[in-house]
């Protein structure tokens, strides 16, 4: 059976980074209040920066029906007989919906993936199913290694400015002001046990000592060799490596590396946001 991969710029990467002719990867759309964009295609990770610097509020959204039919009917053209789908989770996006529809209209069987996150666990599921797939291996074990995966991914967010969080209306003006005023810092996290949104881990005084429980929740987790893991950061890369390298110290043999945090979370996060995500990989 031919089959075909979808995934989204929730990875952080742009539509062809793959440069496998079986993955595709359709753009979300980030707005302000006089333009849009396509994520990764006419709007990149400087781009949101300068825009996060120029205190616009920024909003996402699931990539475009146009878009979306246009890849299916691609698909449809060349032969493929199904679809394996590994998009942004349905907590943060409408996008699996979208997937599920449009593939009733082309009449495509589909198989969608919620990895209840996004980023770089979205791109290490959609490459490794294709080489389970590929490797004939029973779907049972499929199933069963792309769950391990999931429930072993966490992400953890430490947002540097709450006044960014008050103007995208995610957090009130009081709560600001109070937070502000006692030097708190939310730890903010996104896993299975969230169902996929953004919720509210721990509070910690001062954004040193929010930094350093990340490292603590990782040990707490059983972050060990066999995981991968990504400390990214919203223009703060100085800050991102501290933290790596202390999480190297902290857990030999992990598979570690600095990134610039995907633009669908930097929108809503704001400038100088760090944040690590992590999970098991499995062969």
């Amino acid at each position: 059976m031919k089959v075909a991969y979808v995934t989204d710029t929730g990875i952080g990467e742009k539509p062809d980074y793959f440069h496998d002719s079986d993955i595709f990867v359709l753009p979300l759309q980030i707005s302000s209040a006089s333009s849009s964009w396509q994520d990764m295609e006419n709007f990149s990770k400087d781009d949101c920066t300068e825009q996060l610097k120029n205190n616009q509020v920024l909003k996402t959204s699931l990539p475009s029906l146009g878009k979306i039919e246009e890849c299916f009917e691609h698909i449809q053209k060349q032969g493929y007989e199904a679809i394996v789908a590994v998009p942004i989770c349905s907590g943060l996006s409408g996008t699996i919906n979208a997937l599920h529809l449009t593939a009733k209209q082309y009449d495509i069987p589909i198989y969608i993936i919620d990895t209840h996150v996004t980023a770089i666990v979205q791109s290490y599921l959609v490459k490794k199913i294709k080489q389970w797939i590929e490797e004939k291996q029973e779907k049972e074990v499929i199933q069963k290694k792309i769950d391990e995966v999931i429930d072993s991914c966490n992400t953890l967010l430490v947002p540097y400015d709450l006044n960014h969080l008050k103007r995208g209306g995610r957090l009130t003006p009081l709560a600001a002001a109070l937070a502000g005023l006692l030097k708190i810092k939310p730890i903010l996290e996104i896993n299975k046990r969230t169902q996929g949104k953004i919720d509210a881990k721990e509070k910690v005084r001062t954004f040193s000592r929010a930094m350093d429980r990340l490292l603590e929740i990782m040990k707490e987790d059983g972050v060990n060799e066999q995981y991968s893991v990504t400390f990214a950061h919203v223009d703060d890369e100085e800050t991102a490596e501290i933290y790596r390298q202390k999480a190297i110290q902290m857990f030999p043999g992990i598979k570690s590396q600095n990134w610039r945090l995907c633009n669908v979370v930097s929108v809503h996060t704001g400038l100088k946001c760090q944040a690590v995500q992590y999970f098991k990989m499995v062969d």
